[in-house]
Order: structure tokens, then sequence, then C-alpha cells
């Protein structure tokens, strides 16, 4: 990686490959924090009268007589606390709430002047985790910072921080692991399980089926009734 996270202290996080936030990953990106080092406060203290929710109610159930912004604010408040957050993703929880749009930009506007909402972070850190922890390759990393509601410009600086060499070096540690838990199984299976494996994570054929071959020569030249790498290559085709 060419860049680090500025984000303080991702979902990409617990989650396996079902796109969570990183809040207890690799990348170390957790609970917002505000200058000074202070932990973003939560709904509960707020200073908002009977701390609202984001739902507009109080700790009783009762409706709440908190403003608009009010409300915006308690809503971001809690859900950053829970785990990072991109803008998008806010807004579109600000909405569900039925926030009107004016008061959401303000609170937005106010959030990322404060450091708590920072789309750049977020992607590197994502990209960090995810990659480290699933290895995931840049297609699937980019097509899960769609779903955050990223700009194109951020994911693709975000994803650029992972170079081949690494992507290559992953693919190949994912298919070492693979094959050892094939053995027993017969070629065209194995090839297929690796395959797949390399295809849910994002790396392109061309990059699996070399690394594929690689990884069944080597082992061929350490047990010479394994499949060879020529073998994996014709299997392939089938």
């Amino acid at each position: 990686m060419t860049r680090r996270s500025t984000w303080p202290g991702p979902e990409a996080a617990g989650a396996d490959e079902d796109g969570g936030d990183p809040a207890s990953s690799r990348a170390g990106v957790g609970s917002p924090r505000i200058k000074g080092g202070r932990r973003a406060p939560n709904s509960r203290s707020s200073g908002t009268g009977s701390a609202p929710f984001g739902d507009g109610t109080d700790e009783m159930g009762q409706a709440s007589t908190a403003s608009p912004e009010q409300r915006a604010r308690a809503l971001c408040l809690r859900l950053l606390t829970g785990s990072p957050k991109t803008r998008a993703q806010l807004a579109e929880a600000m909405r569900r709430k039925e926030i009107p749009d004016e008061v959401a930009e303000t609170v937005l506007a106010r959030f990322e002047e404060a450091g708590m909402i920072d789309d750049d972070a977020f992607a590197d850190a994502w990209v960090e985790s995810r990659h480290h922890s699933k290895g995931l390759a840049r297609r699937a990393l980019a097509r899960e910072l769609r779903t955050k509601g990223l700009e194109s410009e951020v994911i693709e600086a975000a994803v650029s921080q992972l170079d081949t060499d690494q992507e290559v070096r992953t693919a190949r540690a994912l298919v070492e692991r693979k094959l050892r838990s094939t053995r027993g199984l017969d070629r065209q299976r194995r090839i297929r399980r690796l395959a797949g494996l390399l295809a849910r994570k994002g790396y392109g054929e061309d990059l699996s089926r070399r690394v594929i071959r690689e990884a069944m020569e080597a082992e061929a030249a350490e047990d010479p009734e394994a499949s060879s790498g020529q073998q994996a290559e014709e299997d392939w085709e089938l």
C-alpha cells in the first residue's frame, strides 16, 4: 500500500464477504474522533434535552420535541459511533427518517468540516482492510465501495493503492491454501474450486490461470504423482 488512512481510529470489519463496515478490521478504523482526540459523543450525550434517537423518540418511546437539525445530528452521531460511514450512507439514513434535504446537507457539511465524515479515508481503510483480511482483488473492492455510495474518483484512488504485484502475491497465497485442502480430488474438480475461489475474490481469468498453473507445477515438483501444471492448463479449457 502506498497511502495510509487518516480516518481516526474500518466493518470491513468483522463481516465476511458481505460488505460490512470495517469497524474492527486490520485497517484500524473504529469510532470516529473529533478534534482534541475525544471520542465523538453518541445520541445519549448530545445535549438535546431528552436525548432523541434518530427516529425522533426519546428513551421512553415518547415523541421528541427535537428540531429536525437536532434529530439529524443525533442520528449521524449514533451511526458514526457504531462504525465509520460514508456521506452517502448518512444522507440515505436521514432520508429514511424524513429529515428535510436542506437540513441533512447542513449537518453533513458540519460533520465533514469536523473530520467526522471523510470518504477518502473510508475508502483507503476499506481497501487495506478487505484485501488483507479477505484477499479481495481490486475489482471486488471497487464493487463493494460502489455499494457505499462513493464517487468513482474516490474509489479509483483507493483501489490504486493495491498494485499488481500485491494482487499476485495474495492470489498465490489463496491458491496455495486451497490447493492443500483439495488433495485427493480429481484435477478438473480441483481447478474448478481454485478458479471459483479467485473469481469470487475478484481476480481476472488470466491471472487466475497463471497462478493455478504455477501452484500445480510446484506441487508436481514435490509430488510426481500430483497434477502437473501443463495438465492443469489443458483441463482449464475443458
